[in-house]
């Protein structure tokens, strides 16, 4: 397995752990906002890449200074070699985060199954009447709800988590999201930073106020337990 980057450290990406997080290179989605277009498109200007071994290499020598490993994208289940990667790092001790987006469903069953993950944090980019719109590609939400309901069954710690967007959000899609994860432990709201943007002509957006994304929480807050924005 190829990793696009990395973070050598980080006391912010996995919730209460000193991390190290790799990204992997491609994605399911051309979300327009995305902030990774380098790891999402092809045929872009890319570091080299950052083999399997090296990481392994690595996170060897690190037992002891490190808690966990975040792995992040991109989007890694489009990656086969993933679950047997992550039973490396939990085989030399370390715990795991993984970000997806859950549009695949079997492998985060899989997952699941084989005790790889420890803590989910999943993407949801909006009701399912505009998931398609919002991905940026043709989608069967089904399959994002089938994910949230294996997580959401599952002994992991989780998170739900979505990047609010004037001009794809609007004020009543928040509720809408909040409804599909009903019961949800956490569930943030994530201010869209306008800096660098898959498409260029998000980057002259302008994000929801402070004031305005605490409204947006206050909607969410009737149907999970915890709703917060950062």
């Amino acid at each position: 397995m190829e990793f696009g980057g990395w973070q050598r450290c980080s006391l912010i990406d996995f919730p209460g752990k000193v991390s190290a997080v790799l990204f992997t290179k491609g994605c399911s989605f051309r979300r327009p906002f995305c902030h990774n277009p380098g790891l999402v498109l092809p045929n872009q200007p890319q570091e080299p890449p950052l083999s399997e071994e090296a990481v392994l290499e690595f996170l060897h020598a690190r037992k002891g200074k490190l808690d966990g490993v975040v792995v992040s994208g991109g989007e890694p289940t489009i990656h086969k070699a993933l679950p047997a990667f992550l039973r490396c790092v939990k085989d030399l001790g370390f715990e795991v985060k993984l970000d997806t987006n859950g549009d695949n469903p079997y492998v985060v069953e899989q997952l699941i199954e084989e005790k790889t993950v420890d803590y989910f944090a999943m993407d949801i980019k909006a009701s399912a009447a505009r998931y398609s719109v919002v991905s940026g590609v043709a989608i069967d939400p089904e399959q994002i709800w089938k994910s949230v309901s294996l997580i959401m069954n599952s002994s992991c710690s989780y998170e739900f988590r979505t990047t609010v967007v004037k001009e794809l959000h609007e004020p009543e899609e928040i509720p809408r999201i909040a409804q599909h994860i009903q019961g949800a432990s956490k569930f943030f709201l994530q201010q869209f930073r306008p800096l660098v943007t898959l498409d260029p002509a998000l980057q002259s957006a302008t994000p929801y106020s402070a004031d305005e994304m605490e409204a947006l929480c206050e909607s969410a807050r009737p149907y999970v337990q915890h709703c917060a924005w950062r």
